[in-house]
């Protein structure tokens, strides 16, 4: 990998959003041919994309970039994932088609890449806006419109614990895709480990904490970008809601543990989300389809429940792990 950073841009059928972006794009990305990479991977859209990157390929001829387009529609997270995947360079930083970036990320991110070799990990900091409204959006916990508060700019520090501080603020924060660089080698081994991420929508979270486990991290002080709330693919799935509070959460914090991040962490971040779910989902789902909101639910409530007596009674629970795991009593509910 002699190249430093990809630049992939999953998207499917919105050709118009993809053309500002590769705008954007071709702007920011000036001055650094030798070092940035540019790929495209489209989910088998029936709009004009290709017409869109065989322009911007003719102007940005002097990078390497890349179009590839899915003989089908494979669902975002997979998308994302072949995009991760397919990188060469020592970096990859996947961007979506519709987000505002300042021209100075690119920049930013190749300064710090070159000049910190333990780095596996940088969080770009971002601010937050309501689609509906246009109204700043602000993550719960943190004081000011930036959904980062860590401030670690010199990558220096426990990359774990700083990421643990990161995931126990906000989860969305840590899953934001255009707001994660990784260190591609570090995220090819974590998908070699966790080879169904793609059906799991926090699994970002998961890529992010093994390279944090690997590595120094990196969040800014500055925000370079924009997030709009309320346009994610998940957030229009029906039973998205159910899944990312109930499912997708605890499979990933149980992940951690296996990654290396302590039990203490792990348990405290499953209560955590147990005082985060809210009910009125659940019930919800439970009218539309009893079976399926029945199943996600007990299997959550085995992992809290699990949870909560080794936090309490930790000696109890090891005694009861050895005669039945939690991870045997997820299996039993499959």
């Amino acid at each position: 990998m002699n190249k430093l950073l990809t630049i992939a841009i999953p998207t499917y059928n919105r050709a118009e959003l993809l053309d500002k972006q590769l705008a954007w794009l071709a702007e920011a990305i000036k001055g650094f041919e030798s070092e940035c990479e540019i790929f495209v991977s489209d989910n088998c859209s029936p709009d004009n994309t290709q017409q869109v990157v065989n322009k911007w390929q003719k102007v940005l001829s002097n990078f390497t970039f890349t179009y590839h387009k899915n003989t089908e529609n494979i669902g975002v997270m997979r998308n994302i994932i072949h995009c991760l995947k397919s990188a060469k360079t020592k970096f990859v930083w996947a961007i979506g088609d519709d987000d505002s970036i300042q021209k100075r990320a690119v920049a930013y991110t190749i300064n710090k890449i070159k000049n910190n070799n333990d780095l596996s990990l940088l969080f770009l900091n971002f601010s937050g806006r309501n689609k509906i409204t246009g109204k700043p959006v602000h993550p719960g916990t943190i004081v000011g419109n930036r959904w980062f508060d860590a401030d670690t700019e010199d990558g220096n520090g426990n990359g774990k614990a700083i990421f643990e501080h990161c995931f126990s603020k906000s989860v969305g924060a840590v899953i934001f895709l255009t707001a994660s660089v990784y260190r591609t080698d570090l995220v090819k081994s974590a998908l070699e480990i966790w080879q169904d991420a793609a059906s799991n929508w926090i699994s970002l979270g998961y890529l992010a904490g093994y390279c944090a486990a690997n590595g120094s991290v990196i969040v800014t002080k500055d925000t370079y970008m924009e997030c709009v709330v309320g346009v994610s693919y998940w957030q229009k799935e029906p039973k998205s809601a159910l899944l990312m509070q109930y499912k997708h959460i605890p499979e990933t914090i149980k992940k951690f543990q296996q990654i290396g991040y302590s039990k203490k962490f792990c348990n405290r971040m499953m209560l955590q989300n147990l005082k985060q779910v809210n009910f009125k989902v659940f019930l919800g789902a439970l009218k539309r389809w009893p079976a399926f909101a029945l199943n996600v639910g007990i299997t959550f409530l085995t992992l809290v429940t699990l949870s909560a007596i080794e936090e309490v009674y930790p000696q109890n629970f090891k005694r009861a792990e050895s005669r039945l795991t939690s991870e045997e009593l997820i299996n039993s509910k499959q």
